[in-house]
């Protein structure tokens, strides 16, 4: 099927200028807002800004909880979206629904109940602690929350994928003697694979700007439980020249999301050819 022409289109003109505008209002002039002002320092100033010891514990923790929590987040999506897909129980659709919670949960909120939750003398931790299983204010704590808000990208993301699989496919392979694991491993695993990395992806994006929740559970100790987003609101309150140093931390982080969504659009278009 051919291309259709803008001009045969109703309103081309009219939807295209909103569309412009409202991405050029919302999203690239706060973006380039914050980008020229990292461009204003010189790169001797930006470094020193964006490299303190301080702020590269932000980072490490920022960057290695979120692969950490997002690949937690792909087996346990898979696990989800397999039993959603292939089995049919009672309170299905409510589980189903549940997936999207931690899309409509304030994450304050999520962070608050896990805090609670994991304490001392929370219903959880009451029981792990004593057994020297640290699950609030930790960097476990932080990927524990994580994992929460991640996991329904993966879902998502593998659910179609999981509902277009032909089921043909998989009773040849058993009529081969092929046994459950082969059968995955080698028929099914392949079609998964980049809606699974897609998803792993957008955990990531994710986790990297994640704030809300993860202040209730981190402790936010520098260069132990610090995330970068809580350094960069860090440096925001303590005003003066910290706000310049804070744009800076942003822009990085803006760097990198930039970076995933590249990654993501092109994973997109993979598993599309696919």
């Amino acid at each position: 099927m051919g291309r259709i022409s803008p001009k045969v289109l109703p309103g081309y003109g009219l939807s295209l200028g909103f569309t412009l505008v409202y991405v050029s209002v919302l999203v690239l002039l706060p973006l380039g807002a914050c980008v020229a002002t990292a461009v204003g320092m010189d790169w001797a100033e930006f470094v020193a800004a964006v490299w303190t010891p301080r702020a590269r514990a932000a980072y490490a923790l920022s960057f290695g909880a979120s692969l950490i929590a997002a690949s937690i987040s792909t087996i346990i999506g898979l696990l989800i979206a397999w039993v959603l897909v292939r089995y049919q129980f009672p309170g299905r659709r409510l589980l189903d629904s549940l997936v999207d919670l931690p899309f409509a949960l304030p994450t304050a909120v999520a962070g608050l109940v896990f805090s609670h939750l994991y304490s001392a003398e929370g219903w959880l931790g009451q029981f792990l602690v004593p057994l020297g299983i640290e699950a609030a204010y930790s960097r476990l704590a932080i990927v524990i929350v994580l994992v929460f808000i991640g996991f329904p990208f993966v879902v998502r993301t593998v659910q179609p994928v999981i509902q277009s699989l032909d089921a043909e496919e998989e009773e040849a392979a058993a009529l081969l003697g092929a046994t459950r694991w082969q059968t995955f491993r080698y028929v099914l695993l392949p079609a998964l694979v980049p809606s699974l990395i897609t998803g792993f992806a957008l955990a990531v994006a994710r986790g990297l700007g994640e704030y809300g929740s993860i202040v209730f559970v981190s402790g936010n100790m520098p260069y132990k439980t610090e995330i970068a987003p809580f350094l960069i609101v860090s440096r925001l309150e303590e005003g003066g020249g910290r706000v310049v140093e804070a744009t800076a931390i942003a822009t990085v982080l803006l760097a990198a999301s930039l970076s995933l969504l590249v990654v993501i659009n092109r994973l997109e278009a993979w598993s599309r050819k696919g």
